[in-house]
């Protein structure tokens, strides 16, 4: 494949290069942001799934959803919302946050979200969605995005007509999780479908799922002509594949960063502690559990992780599996 455009232009933004880290919940946070900032390559940042009628008093100070450093930049917030739902006094506090965007959740296959009519659940009425994307585009000038799944089955046409309103009613990026909504993450995901939305539509596509290498970048843009690409957990077992492809697919180098696994890990754990003491434990446990397929036995230290009642425990217990390990390097 022939080296890609570099960048890519959403409503006024430049995006350097076209990735982006997918908003996943307990691990879109601060210290992965800033992690795939620091190992380079990232050029999109979202939040976790927040909800419209608790955003507006979250204080962004201690709260792990909003939490930000300067250098978290471009960052969209992500938005959930159920039906009749008032986005405005959410927005209003994105403003009020900084935000270089807002996304809307229209992909989330959860049980408790589709229990509350948001997530993939909302897209079973086109109109509701019209009707919120409308309020959104009314209420900011920010550039506005949404993230989607395939829809209930295949079908091209109810899934064009849908991404077509999307675009219609002010969406300035899309981005497409191949999977139906009640397909699992061991579904091979259906990147030639992304290429049917991507070729019904003017505003950028991000292709999204199963992407845990260059090689499955490669592919996923070859099917799909996306615009650039979202990955979530191939993240989150290796922060540095924003890094890899950026070079090897967007002619983009960023200089080594002399870290190997263990050393990554670590880093992490610091960045951990801009969060209250709290509030740690339960993300270097999710954290864990991605990072350790790096290792053939990684699942003895996703387990030793797992059971740690501390920090500091973890902490020693990692150590004592890094020692042990040969495979070190990235």
């Amino acid at each position: 494949m022939a080296i890609m455009d570099a960048s890519l232009s959403i409503a006024g933004l430049t995006l350097s290069p076209p990735l982006a880290l997918a908003p996943m919940v307990g691990l879109s946070h601060s210290a992965l942001r800033t992690l795939t900032l620091e190992l380079g390559g990232v050029g999109l940042l979202f939040t976790e799934m927040l909800s419209v009628t608790r955003l507006p008093q979250e204080n962004a100070i201690v709260s792990p959803f909003l939490f930000r450093s300067p250098e978290e930049h471009p960052l969209f917030y992500q938005l959930f919302v159920s039906p009749g739902q008032d986005v405005v006094p959410a927005v209003e506090r994105l403003h009020q946050l900084g935000a270089q965007g807002i996304d809307l959740n229209l992909g989330c296959p959860a049980p408790n979200l589709r229990k509350q009519g948001a997530g993939c659940a909302l897209t079973n009425d086109h109109e509701q969605v019209r009707h919120i994307v409308a309020m959104l585009r009314c209420a900011t000038r920010l550039p506005l995005s949404a993230k989607i799944r395939l829809g209930t089955s295949l079908n091209e046409e109810n899934l064009v007509d849908f991404c077509q309103m999307l675009e219609g009613e002010g969406v300035d990026l899309l981005s497409v999780h191949g999977r139906l909504h009640g397909e699992k993450f061991c579904r091979r995901p259906h990147w030639d479908w992304i290429g049917k939305v991507k070729s019904a539509l003017k505003i950028p596509v991000l292709a999204n799922g199963g992407i845990f290498s260059v090689e499955d970048a490669r592919k996923c843009l070859a099917l799909s002509g996306a615009d650039g690409l979202m990955i979530g957990r191939g993240a989150a077992c290796r922060p540095w594949l924003f890094a890899e492809i950026a070079r090897d697919i967007y002619g983009v180098a960023y200089a080594p960063s002399h870290m190997n696994l263990p050393d990554i890990y670590f880093r992490f754990v610091q960045l951990l502690e801009r969060f209250r003491p709290e509030r740690r434990l339960g993300r270097l446990k999710q954290f864990t559990h991605y990072y350790g397929q790096n290792f053939t036995f990684g699942h003895h230290l996703a387990s030793a992780v797992q059971t740690s009642s501390s920090v500091e425990q973890a902490c020693d217990r990692a150590r004592k599996f890094f020692y042990r390990s040969e495979e070190l390097q990235v």
